[in-house]
């Protein structure tokens, strides 16, 4: 048994060594197109942003590893209208849950550049608000709260896939859908009421 993990650490060893000199740092940002799916009713998407760093790791000449840290801002907005008590309301409010996420995406180069790639995805929500804007009556035009953490999970899993193309330069060009498999409620009707983040990214980038 040890000579295996000898003989297996030895070739790990050799792998990194042999592609140290061509792994890739780098940072990316874009545009998030972000809802909440599952039992809730019209939700749309909230147009927000995603900011991070980079490491892809290459094991062979078409496959790689890439490990990453993003700050993404997702949510959702609702929009309603009608009357309560002869008042009329006309407002949107838009949910916002910010994570730290932390996706591990194999990579699979299909031509120079040009890679397909998926894999799972940690996230952990670090801001979580809501803000109103509209005619509410009494309540004003306009206003922002926090919501109930003790509703919400800290932790959410998703799946992501998608695509990206660099440039020799450098620079580079992604999209990726993240369809969350984690439950986003975390409050006393979490059975029955599921809720699961879904995000569509946009990203540039620039590694070396």
């Amino acid at each position: 048994m040890k000579k295996l993990v000898i003989i297996a650490a030895i070739a790990v060893f050799g792998i990194t060594s042999a592609n140290a000199q061509e792994v890739r740092i780098g940072a990316k940002g874009g545009v998030n197109l972000a809802t909440l799916g599952g039992d809730v009713e019209n939700a749309d998407h909230r147009t927000a942003f995603h900011l991070g760093g980079l490491v892809e790791i290459p094991l062979s000449e078409r496959f790689a590893i890439q490990p990453e840290i993003l700050y993404s801002a997702q949510g959702a907005e609702y929009e309603d209208s009608g009357s309560f008590a002869g008042v009329p309301y006309d407002y949107t409010v838009t949910t916002k849950l910010d994570y730290i996420q932390v996706p591990v995406m194999a990579k699979v180069y299909l031509v120079e550049g040009l890679a397909l790639e998926a894999g799972p995805q940690v996230a952990f929500l670090v801001n979580d608000k809501y803000e109103y804007d509209g005619d509410l009556g009494p309540f004003g035009d306009s206003g922002e709260g926090d919501l109930n953490e003790n509703d919400l999970s800290s932790i959410d899993v998703s799946i992501g896939a998608g695509a990206s193309y660099r440039l020799p330069m450098g620079l580079f060009f992604g999209a990726r859908y993240n369809f969350g498999l984690g439950n986003v409620n975390d409050g006393a009707d979490k059975d029955d009421y599921k809720i699961h983040n879904n995000v569509l990214q946009a990203s540039v980038g620039y590694s070396f």
